[in-house]
């Protein structure tokens, strides 16, 4: 594997230290390297990352807060064209996806080129920490809804912590998504299963970050509860014109 981590942030100063610092003590196991999406954090992110002068770690500069799917587009885009990478990294910045599990998660991906390996909470060995019980059920509710809607049998589709073979992004129309919340994981999901991956589920322990602010919102949730509902009506009346939009 050739992998590289995406780690999309804006105001993570007191999270993205410690997060290199993990990953960094990984990849004497399994080099990596890590893009920095920033989107222009006001409390200089980007600029600590740069001061630490990782040779293994560059900084995305993005000009504004544009949202998690623009940014992920814009970093997925720019490392499949470079064709250095056989496989993608998704993770979060501020300390709820543990580099532990993303050690089990490498030695857990399979081996089929279009394969997506997810971090997922709800199944047996994997738990959540310090969540409050409402942002439990939203999860689990979102995921019980897009599992029945959109017909996929995935255990955490609203999880972001996920291993793509590059392969498989390639079969994918990235920059034709529209998603730019949480449900942005959702559609990737909803886009793999078109193109035919083949799922992995890896159980993790995700916990709730100690430092800085939650950027969920009433807005996100909602993005998601509709764009599913669209999404799988659109899959009922028009599956083979759904499967034309995402899949190249």
């Amino acid at each position: 594997m050739k992998p590289v981590v995406l780690i999309p942030t804006y105001n993570e100063s007191l999270n993205i230290v410690s997060l290199l610092s993990s990953l960094e003590n990984l990849r004497r196991e399994m080099p990596f390297r890590v893009v920095v999406i920033d989107d222009n954090s006001p409390d200089g992110t980007a600029n600590i990352v740069d001061n630490l002068d990782l040779d293994w770690v560059r900084v995305m500069r993005r000009t504004r807060k544009d949202g998690l799917g623009n940014a992920y587009r814009a970093a997925i885009t720019e490392a499949i064209d470079s064709n250095q990478f056989s496989h993608i990294v998704t993770m979060d910045s501020d300390g709820s996806h543990r580099v532990e599990d993303l050690h089990l998660m490498f030695a857990s991906a399979d081996k089929d080129e279009l394969s997506v390996t997810l971090g997922t909470r709800w199944m047996p060995g994997g738990r959540v920490v310090n969540w409050p019980k409402y942002r439990q059920f939203l999860s689990k509710a979102g995921t019980a809804y897009a599992r029945k809607v959109l017909g996929i049998p995935l255990r955490d589709l609203t999880g972001g912590f996920r291993i793509y073979s590059v392969a498989i992004l390639k079969k994918l129309k990235i920059n034709e998504m529209t998603a730019n919340g949480y449900c942005f994981q959702i559609e990737m999901a909803m886009a793999s299963d078109l193109a035919g991956a083949v799922f992995v589920e890896v159980p993790i322990t995700f916990i709730e970050r100690v430092n800085g602010l939650s950027k969920m919102s009433k807005n996100i949730v909602i993005e998601a509860l509709v764009q599913t509902t669209l999404w799988g009506l659109n899959r009922a009346l028009r599956p083979n014109a759904d499967k034309l939009h995402y899949v190249k």
